[in-house]
């Protein structure tokens, strides 16, 4: 597989723009999963934006998070996590958008998702030869991961409700087959599944597994949840994604700052 060592061509020079791949990311991307989950459906059911006007405003927000994090030359907590958060709810939006805007099945919009995220991977390694991220040190590397963060979210969400519309599973329930999968990944990255491909399998799944997270905490406890509603079970999460990131900002033990040692292209 192609390294940054292999990276030749003169252009911009930035450290890496992706946190190191610790529990603090898998404990966070998770958290930020279930905040998307129940943020969503707090702004857009509970207040009563609606869809439309939801995914706009998360949307618009989204798009000037994204270039602070553009803009940066390195990985940054704060801005970083900010916009996987925002990125987590325009994702669950979309999927949203397509089931009860448009009334599309989700077996069709999962199939879509699946198709697009394969093109997007494709597209990614016919241009950068590499689809790790520990090299997203050029803008067209960060240009692709993102749209691959965000395709990943509109993936797991129609994935997850398409299971839970299948079995039919109360929401405690739900929670054990993407966690169980996600277990199976990782055994099959310690026995010798790539890296990369272990990441992305991983990434995907946290999705429903957030998702699921989430209802199973903010539904009723007539239905099998724990009745903390949409609205505590965002503010929990949110705290506690706050005080990571904080602990992370300071400490910096997440950052992988070794600068390229030979130029880059875009």
């Amino acid at each position: 597989m192609t390294t940054t060592d292999n990276i030749t061509g003169v252009s911009r020079r930035m450290l890496n723009k992706v946190p190191e791949v610790t529990v603090y990311f898998w404990v966070i991307k998770i958290l930020c999963t279930t905040v998307g989950e129940s943020f969503a459906d707090y702004i857009n059911e509970t207040l009563g934006f609606g869809l439309t006007n939801t995914t706009l405003v998360f949307s618009a927000a989204l798009i000037v998070t994204l270039v602070f994090q553009f803009r940066a030359n390195r990985y940054i907590p704060g801005i970083y996590w900010l916009a996987v958060v925002l990125i987590s709810v325009v994702g669950t939006l979309l999927t949203d958008n397509l089931t009860d805007g448009q009334g599309v099945p989700l077996w069709i919009s999962s199939t879509v998702f699946a198709v697009l995220l394969a093109a997007v991977f494709g597209i990614w390694y016919a241009r950068e030869r590499t689809l790790s991220i520990h090299t997203i040190v050029t803008t067209p590397r960060e240009a692709f991961y993102w749209l691959t963060v965000l395709v990943t979210f509109a993936l797991g969400t129609a994935v997850g409700d398409w299971t839970l519309e299948l079995t039919g599973w109360s929401p405690g329930k739900s929670v054990l087959l993407p966690l169980g999968l996600i277990l199976a990944v990782l055994v099959a990255w310690k026995i010798g599944m790539g890296p990369v491909l272990s990441f992305w399998i991983a990434y995907i799944l946290t999705r429903p597994l957030g998702a699921n997270i989430g209802d199973y905490l903010a539904s009723p406890r007539a239905d099998g949840g724990l009745g903390l509603g949409t609205l505590g079970t965002s503010v929990l999460f949110l705290g506690t994604i706050l005080a990571t990131v904080i602990y992370l900002t300071v400490t910096r033990k997440d950052a992988t700052e070794s600068l390229e040692t030979s130029p880059v292209h875009e």
